[in-house]
Formats: structure tokens, sequence, C-alpha cells
């Protein structure tokens, strides 16, 4: 947009005249300038983030170049850098009375209708800008307007402009992490695998780019090329922090506790103390049995983060194994307030509370928990069993009417299976279990798991080794 302060002799002309505008905001008379070395100190200024200063030298201009439209809009770009957006909003709608729009002006126009969180006019006037644009440059406008429809939220608009950038330049770094982060967002890691490698092979020294690759792999829980993603991008930069960080959840993805540990240390040495690395740190320990430093770790956490809700999880967990159960439903229950919508502490409250007898209770948090997370096997397994010590008739009709009304928990029906056959149905039980092994072989055998004693009854051996 500015011109580029290369030449020595602009340089030393530049210098000077730089000189004389500091002795004129300080009283001195400033005289006269030709326009192009106004143009050059308004650039200068507006580069170098000096705005206030760009406005002033603009408005000077305007006073000697009233009809030199590119005073006006410097003047406009200054003051919507200093956050006067309708002001230079009606600045720039006086300078479309004098003459048409420049490429420049509509851009400056987009970028005022951005800050001002109006995401469709400035689609409006970045499009504008693309008709008027250099081919050189539309690289660029077009990574400006796919910005603009991700802060719209419509992120597959903005991948189709994002490809566009790429066409027009294929080592925009910008444009693929964008596009990247677009089909992350759209649940399409696949996609953005693919983005991230194509850069690669282009750049293969990128370490962002291997990070970035990494993480995409995280999501789509492949933890093993998570971590060889981790591990190139290290190999470049072998100080990169989140890459640490990232791989120390991979590993404790993988209950690799021993390696998470090593890789979260080293994240903290590197980038200083971190509240959620100190929630992975104890939530390793805590696996390992490590139930003191695991605490030391949560409670460390808390100090950094008093909101965070995964500590505070982590610490009524350990508390729970420690014995202390009451003491633990403090703790969680202070984790919940914090985040009300996550599933997993409710399942945790649950079990708490029926360690302590409590089972209306538990069974109230059963419920909650599924509720909102209506997938998790392990909560529904556990609440069929909480039922069942008390009632199989009622583990029978929650079962059989999660089954038909929700639907959707691969453990569901082989959980109905087994309470057929405590019911004494066992015919009914290997039908339904025979529907079970058709569906999901590998999910069917869950059922020895759940009720070991099946390993003694030949129908349902045969059927699932069938």
């Amino acid at each position: 947009m500015f011109d580029d302060e290369d030449d020595d002799n602009f340089e030393g002309t530049l210098g000077e005249d730089l000189e004389r505008f500091e002795a004129h905001l300080k009283g001195d008379v400033l005289g006269f300038m030709d326009s192009d070395r106004l143009e050059a100190m308004i650039d200068h200024f507006l580069i170098n983030n000096q705005y206030t200063k760009a406005k002033i030298c603009a408005e000077l201009a305007i006073t000697q170049f009233s009809y030199n439209q590119l005073f006006h809009l410097r003047k406009a770009q200054a003051m919507s850098a200093m956050g006067q957006l309708k002001e230079a909003l009606h600045l720039l709608s006086q300078i479309e009375k004098w003459e048409s729009p420049s490429c420049e002006f509509l851009l400056t126009k987009a970028s005022i209708f951005s800050q001002l969180r109006d995401s469709k006019s400035a689609i409006k006037y970045f499009k504008e800008a693309l008709a008027l644009s250099e081919p050189e440059d539309r690289d660029e406008i077009y990574l400006d307007l796919a910005m603009e429809y991700e802060n719209a939220s419509d992120y597959k608009n903005a991948v189709l402009i994002l490809k566009e950038a790429i066409k027009y330049n294929p080592y925009n770094e910008g444009a693929i992490y964008e596009i990247a982060f677009c089909y992350d967002q759209l649940g399409e890691y696949e996609s953005a695998i693919k983005c991230y490698s194509d850069f690669i092979d282009e750049n293969p020294y990128s370490f962002t780019a291997w990070y970035n690759l990494g993480n995409a792999y995280s999501k789509l829980e492949n933890y093993e090329k998570a971590l060889w993603a981790y591990d190139y991008c290290m190999v470049i930069n072998e100080d990169f922090g989140p890459a640490y960080f990232n791989m120390g959840s991979a590993y404790l993805s993988m209950e690799n506790y021993a390696k998470a540990i090593e890789c979260l240390e080293r994240c903290m040495e590197l980038d200083g103390e971190d509240a959620m690395a100190l929630c992975y740190l104890g939530e390793a320990n805590e696996q390992l049995n490590e139930l003191e430093k695991a605490k030391r770790y949560y409670s460390r956490s808390v100090e950094l983060a008093p909101m965070l809700p995964d500590a505070w999880l982590g610490l009524g967990i350990v508390s729970d194994l420690e014995g202390n159960t009451e003491e633990a439903l403090t703790l969680l229950q202070k984790a919940a307030s914090l985040d009300p919508e996550n599933a997993g502490i409710y399942h945790v409250l649950a079990g708490a509370h029926e360690k302590l007898n409590e089972f209306e209770q538990a069974e109230e948090y059963y419920r909650l928990s599924l509720a909102l997370d209506s997938e998790d096997e392990e909560c529904l397994a556990d609440f069929i069993q909480l039922l069942s010590d008390t009632s199989l008739l009622e583990a029978f009709k929650y079962i059989r009417e999660f089954n038909e009304k929700i639907g959707g928990n691969k453990i569901a029906p082989v959980l109905e299976v087994n309470v057929l056959y405590l019911m004494g149905k066992k015919s009914e039980a290997l039908a339904l279990f025979t529907e079970c092994v058709e569906t999901d072989r590998e999910k069917a055998r869950e059922i020895f798991d759940i009720n070991p004693d099946l390993l003694n009854v030949e129908e349902f051996v045969n059927l699932a080794e069938d």
C-alpha cells in the first residue's frame, strides 16, 4: 500500500523532512514542501504506527494540496488506525463523491467495516477491491476476504476463497494455515492434513507446519502420526514449547504416562509454568498412583488458574482415591460449578456419591451426565450396574427406553443383553446378542468384560466366535 523507503538519497531527504516536521510540532513553521515528500512522511508514520503524526501530516498536506485525494485517503487511514472509525467512513464518503474508488480506497473501507464487526459490508468491499486489484496483490486480498467469512463463521465460503488465494500464490503460508483452520472448524481433519502435508512438501523446514500437522492428527486421535509430526517440528526447532505440550497430551491419551511427564516438564522448562501443563502432569502422576505428586501439580495449577475446572476435578479425584470422598465431593462440586456442561465431571460425582451409598444423588448425576453425553459408554455401563444392583427391572426399563429413544451409544445394546440374561430371559438375550454380533462383533464381545460368567455359557461364546 505504501512506497518502500529503500533509496539512500530518498532516506536522507526523508530524514531531513522528518526533522523539519518534528520541529514544526514544537512550534516552528514547516513551510512549503513537495507533495511527494509529504506523502513519504505520511507513509513513514503509518508504516511505523505513528498514527497521530500521520493524521497531522496529512492535514498539513491537504492545506497545500487540497485537490490531491491521496492525502484525504491517508488521513482516513490514520483515523481508522486511531479508532476514529465513523469519522474515517464519513471522510471516505466525501472522497467517493470526488472520484471513482480505487483498489486502495476500497480496501481501506473494507478494513474499517471489519473493525466495526460488520463482516457483510467488509466482504462487499473486499470483493469490489479484488475486481480492481493487480494479480500480484490478489492472494493477500483473498486472505483478508476469507478472514471476514471466518468472522461470520462461514467456513465453507472461507475455504473457497482461500483456495483462490493459494492459486495466485501457492507459497502464501497465511492462506495455508487459514484453510487448515477452516477445515478444522468444519471437522474435516483429513483435508487439513492434506493442506499441511502439501505445504510441507514445498517447505519441509517449516516447524509450525509440522506442529499444525501434528495437531490435525491429534484431532483424529491418530496419536502415533501426531507424535511423528511433533518430532519433526522439534528437530527443526528444539525449543518450541507448544510442541512439547501437545506431545505430552498425546502421550497422556496413549497412556504412556512417563513420556507424557517428560514432555510436559520440558515444555515448562522452555515456557515457564502453565496451569494446563501442570494439570496434565497431575493426571499423569495420578494414573501412576503417585498421588502426592499429583496433588501438588493440581494444587499449583489451581494457584495459577483458580477458574480451571480440570484442576479442581483432579484434586477431587485424588481426594477420593485417598479415601477422603466427602472432601472430594466439595472439590468436584467446585469443578462442576466452573464447567456445568462437562458430562465427565458429573460422572465422577455420581461415582463418589455411589461410594458413600448415596444412591439417589448418584442416580441424579448419572442421568445428568448421560443427558449431556449420551455416547459415554463407561458412564452408561456404570449407571446400569447401579440400577441392576437395586432392581433389574428398573435397569431393564431404563436401558430399553434408552435404546429406543436415544441410541447412539455402542455399548447400550450389549448392556441390554446382559440385563435380559440376568433377568432370566436367556432366549431374548441371545436373540439380541445375535444382532449385536452382526452389527459390531468386537463391541459385542465386551459382554464378557461386563459379565465374565457368560464365558461359561456356550451359546454366547459360540455366537461371539463364529
